[in-house]
């Protein structure tokens, strides 16, 4: 009977460490403002890997005074009557949004949103409607999270859409705190773990430890979670010692002019022009990428700690032709294949 009871328990914890993903969809974010289509190789990519679902920045929301809440960052990608992708809509919502409103302002907000969505899918889409979701992008707070809640149960209502969201690690490790958003599902956002201007020493994209102290132990999210992993890298540029801005694009051209003086800081040893945007020899440069490595290294973190359902998307954030260059092909589907090993 001991040996049974033993042999018994080891069953037990093989089985309470294995958290494998029975079938991983696949899907890849799209981010970017300014392309009417996607390039050969980012197309190469996608059939490389095949990855059939994209989720698409078709706006953001931002909010002033003598505006009030506005779209900007209009996405201009088009596809056509041949391409079978299942096209999700994304909206980011600045959190400022949802501060001192009211709500007639948010019943206005869903349906100007679900207007432009059903607007921009018509003209985007040479094909019947193929938008089954919208996902909404916010990183709510506790004063905001009633107001967003209210918001996203008014554009369910209006839109008669799966409604998603993304899930920041803070608000998914105390839902007693922050609550639990009314949507149909959840992506759980495993990047941006640390703010970038506060503490310099860290890579603010992906840190494992940082990730650690948020996926510590196993979960059960009382939504459906699917997974986004951060795939991009930039260059936080500092002048006279005060940030400047973010460059995302001719990373590997401006890494030439650079020597680096500590872990993730380069100086720029020669005046370099980047998008009519000078660097200047002196400036200070903060790098952030993530190697293959790292990002398998948090794929272990959260399948170790996240509670999955059989059915999970996970989603590459994002499709970009410079950034995913730093992966090859075999790189890039270990992402999605490691969810189920």
């Amino acid at each position: 009977m001991k040996r049974i009871l033993f042999f018994a328990f080891i069953f037990y914890l093989f089985l309470s460490c294995s958290n494998k993903i029975e079938n991983v969809e696949k899907s890849i974010y799209y981010w970017k403002s300014d392309s009417w289509d996607l390039s050969p190789k980012e197309r190469e990519v996608l059939n490389n890997l095949k990855v059939r679902k994209l989720y698409i920045k078709f706006f953001e929301i931002d909010h002033n005074e003598a505006y009030g809440d506005f779209p900007v960052s209009k996405s201009s990608l088009r596809f056509y009557q041949e391409e079978d992708f299942i096209i999700v809509p994304t909206v980011y919502i600045k959190n400022e949004v949802f501060k001192n409103t009211n709500r007639a302002r948010l019943d206005t907000l869903a349906s100007n949103i679900n207007f432009l969505i059903t607007k921009y899918t018509k003209d985007k889409f040479e094909r019947a409607d193929p938008v089954k979701e919208f996902q909404m992008d916010c990183d709510w707070t506790l004063t905001t999270k009633d107001n967003y809640f209210y918001f996203l149960k008014k554009l369910k209502n209006i839109s008669k859409k799966e409604i998603s969201c993304t899930l920041r690690l803070y608000p998914y490790k105390y839902p007693e705190k922050m609550g639990i958003p009314p949507v149909d599902k959840a992506t759980l956002m495993c990047y941006n773990l640390i703010n970038p201007l506060e503490n310099h020493s860290k890579n603010s994209i992906l840190d494992i430890e940082e990730l650690k102290l948020y996926l510590n132990k196993k979960r059960k999210y009382p939504l459906h979670l699917d997974i986004a992993l951060p795939t991009y890298s930039w260059m936080q540029v500092y002048q006279n010692d005060h940030f400047y801005k973010v460059i995302y694009g001719g990373q590997k051209e401006i890494l030439k002019s650079l020597k680096e003086i500590k872990p993730l800081w380069y100086e720029v040893t020669k005046d370099t022009v980047v998008d009519d945007f000078y660097l200047r020899i002196g400036d200070k440069i903060k790098y952030e990428n993530l190697t293959p490595v790292k990002i398998n290294e948090a794929i272990e973190v959260i399948k170790k700690n996240v509670d999955f359902d059989a059915n999970t998307t996970i989603t590459l954030f994002h499709l970009d032709e410079e950034q995913l260059s730093n992966y090859n092909n075999e790189e890039l589907s270990a992402f999605y294949s490691n969810f189920s090993n």
